[in-house]
Order: C-alpha cells, then sequence, then structure tokens
C-alpha cells in the first residue's frame, strides 16, 4: 500500500509542480511580449503634431516636437523670398534634388506656400541644432542676410534649409511631411493631398 500512496503523492507533486512552473512561465512571459510593443510615449512621438500657425508674425520662427525632433515652422516676409534665387551659385543643392523633402515642396521654397517654411532643426553634419539668424547672417556667408547657422561645425543654410558649399553639412536640411488643415494650422507627420 505504501507504493501505491507514492506513487499517488508523486503525482500529485507532479502536477502541482507542472502547473506552478507553467503559471510562473506565463507570468514572466506577458511583460516580455509586452515589452515588443512601443511604449505611450514611443506612440506619442510618433503621431502627427497639429501647430497653430495663424498668429506666426513675419520673420517668427515656432519650435515643436516631433518622432523627438525639433521642427521649425517660420513665416518668411517677402523678403527673404525674394532673396532666394539671388545666391543660387552659392548651394551645394539649390534645386533640391537630393530626397530631403517630399515631392510637393521641391521647389524653390521647399515649401507647400512660399511664405510657411518647415523643416527638421537638425544640422545633416552632424546632429547639432542650427541656430535661426534672421538679421546677422551676413556674418556667416557674406551678402545673406538670413539664414540657419550650426555653430557646433560652421555649416550654414539659406531660409529654405539648402546647404551652402564647402561646409560640413552634406545635405540640405530635412523637409517633414506636412499639410494645411486651413489657413490657420498645420499638421506635421501626414502627407499634403495633391490635387
Amino acid at each position: 500500500m505504501s507504493s501505491s500512496a507514492d506513487f499517488g503523492r508523486r503525482r500529485i507533486l507532479a502536477i502541482t509542480t507542472i502547473a506552478v512552473g507553467g503559471a510562473g512561465i506565463a507570468a514572466a512571459t506577458v511583460p516580455f511580449i509586452k515589452s515588443w510593443n512601443p511604449s505611450a510615449k514611443a506612440k506619442a512621438a510618433s503621431v502627427p503634431v497639429e501647430v497653430n500657425i495663424s498668429k506666426l508674425e513675419e520673420g517668427q520662427l515656432i519650435k515643436v516636437m516631433w518622432r523627438g525632433r525639433p521642427v521649425w515652422v517660420v513665416r518668411r516676409p517677402r523678403a527673404m523670398l525674394d532673396a532666394l534665387p539671388l545666391h543660387d551659385d552659392l548651394l551645394r543643392d539649390p534645386l533640391s534634388l537630393e530626397p530631403q523633402q517630399p515631392k510637393y515642396a521641391q521647389n524653390p521654397w521647399r515649401s507647400i506656400k512660399p511664405e510657411i517654411f518647415v523643416a527638421v532643426g537638425i544640422c545633416t553634419h552632424l546632429g547639432c541644432s542650427p541656430t535661426y539668424q534672421p538679421d546677422n547672417f551676413a556674418d556667416h556667408v557674406e551678402g545673406i542676410a538670413s539664414g540657419f547657422f550650426c555653430p557646433c561645425h560652421g555649416s550654414g543654410f539659406d531660409m529654405a534649409g539648402r546647404v551652402f558649399q564647402g561646409v560640413p553639412a552634406p545635405l540640405n536640411l530635412v523637409v517633414p511631411p506636412h499639410q494645411y488643415l486651413d489657413d490657420g494650422r498645420i499638421v506635421i507627420g501626414t502627407h499634403q493631398e495633391t490635387r
């Protein structure tokens, strides 16, 4: 009798051990599987960002964050727009042939509407953030009144985010996908519908 009682106890212990082990494996697997999903912070960082530009004044730059990167929105006055084609011979990629912008922004202004410029505020050299210089850019490039200057290694970009020749940055600033909801609001992170 003792051997059948021992067999019964062993069986109960084996079943209990399997059940506890299975529960432990399941408990350890759930957090592991959940870790594959992006965090709420990561999900929030990748969603499109709506920007109110209704009160953006001429020459003013506002900065928003999209995908963890600074994005600039600048309202360029007429004088800035008129100056853009006058220095094409000083630029590395004046026609924006490199794919640093969506097709709808591959134009002389690198924007949907000429007066509103949207760009990722990160230098294409080593990832520093250039400074906006609306009035004193001529200190860096003679004869150019406005632009973006990267203090890390001296790269310069015009008011369309096009890189000047002879600087470390190899490419124009990135123009992110964006679209207009109306005259006072844009969304960064979604593409403008073409008609």
